[in-house]
């Protein structure tokens, strides 16, 4: 969208797997960062991240700068700042320390206080952490805004006839990386209990461990719930969109999110979500017409949820999904975001 309209796109990010955008973007340069550490806290570490940012900025002189997640927010808007470059931020997300009461959480906000005077505009990805921002004081309302995500490329994720031969079971299944905070726990148990009531229905868990994070499942738990026969583990898989069609119903019994992609990637492919009230979740869900909302860490709510969900006949279940795609396609487009994002930079940078 920013390419199509004119502008010359820079990212600042660590060569990893996602640098195969460079396939379809050739044009777009991009510089490799060494000192981001994602989830530490060490304040050498983070000078460094600041000094190589100011480096940096200074070097490609761009009109603006667009931060991605915490520590990027902050130190890149110090760094902004010291360059004289406008910048705006995008919180994906709380995460990890704001789920978690604590020291981290009051340095967090005591940071994001401190250096949201120096960004133009910082962007939330749901509607729930906006208000928290403004209302403790954190980010003027006036440069606060919210946008549904990062959008999700509907004319990927469609409904497509599976190739593999579909079980006689309803699958439930849950696509993320493997953090407790994802609400994989309270799913397993989920599974369990309906596994001693019922043998009509399977569960699958897709997805990685992610040792960086203090949230990660411990693979002694992963193990213990693959050899007890609760779940179904099929590990990380790259393009999940085989097993989105496979499954009946995609669960997310979240503590809390930027605004969950894979709901919405499960809404685009016509599938019912189950998911939680809270941040980022709340706003994919409309009850009992693309899926169910359940309060978090209740596993009792969660099982019943899936009851409700199994007492629906084939063509209810076709009608919920077929209403989660069209809000995929009127709320959650990634056209639709990228325009929002274009009209904001518009308005930065003319």
């Amino acid at each position: 969208m920013l390419i199509k309209n004119g502008y010359s796109v820079v990212v600042i990010a660590p060569v990893d797997e996602y640098i195969i955008y460079k396939e379809a973007y050739p044009m777009v340069k991009h510089f490799g960062v060494r000192t981001l550490d994602r989830d530490g806290m060490n304040p050498v570490k983070d000078l460094f991240l600041i000094l190589e940012l100011w480096r940096r900025y200074k070097k490609i002189k761009p009109d603006l700068i667009i931060h991605f997640t915490n520590k990027p927010n902050i130190y890149g808007t110090i760094a902004a700042k010291l360059a004289g470059i406008k910048n705006m931020s995008v919180v994906t997300g709380l995460g990890y320390t704001f789920i978690h009461n604590g020291w981290m959480q009051k340095v967090i906000t005591s940071l994001y206080k401190f250096t949201a005077r120096w960004m133009n505009s910082i962007i939330f990805e749901n509607t729930r952490d906006k208000n928290y921002f403004v209302a403790n004081h954190l980010v003027d309302a006036d440069k606060a805004l919210s946008v549904k995500g990062c959008g999700v490329d509907t004319s990927y994720y469609k409904p497509s006839e599976s190739l593999f031969p579909k079980e006689n079971k309803t699958i439930f299944t849950f696509i993320g990386r493997l953090l407790y905070d994802k609400g994989i726990n309270e799913f397993v148990e989920a599974a369990k209990i309906l596994k001693g009531k019922r043998q009509d229905c399977s569960f699958w868990i897709v997805g990685e461990l992610d040792p960086e994070n203090p949230a990660t499942v411990d693979k002694e738990d992963l193990l213990k719930w693959v050899e007890d026969d609760i779940v179904y583990y099929h590990g990380f898989i790259k393009d999940v969109r085989p097993l989105i069609q496979q499954s009946d119903c995609v669960v997310l019994p979240s503590y809390r999110e930027g605004l969950p992609r894979i709901i919405i990637e499960g809404l685009s492919m016509t599938k019912p979500v189950i998911t939680t009230l809270t941040a980022g979740c709340e706003e994919t869900v409309e009850e009992g017409k693309n899926g169910y909302l359940v309060p978090v860490k209740d596993v009792h709510a969660l099982v019943q949820a899936m009851e409700r969900f199994l007492t629906l006949t084939e063509d209810q279940k076709i009608q919920m999904g077929n209403y989660g795609r069209i809000k995929a396609e009127s709320e959650f487009d990634s056209i639709l975001i990228a325009e929002q994002y274009l009209r904001l930079i518009q308005s930065k940078t003319t």
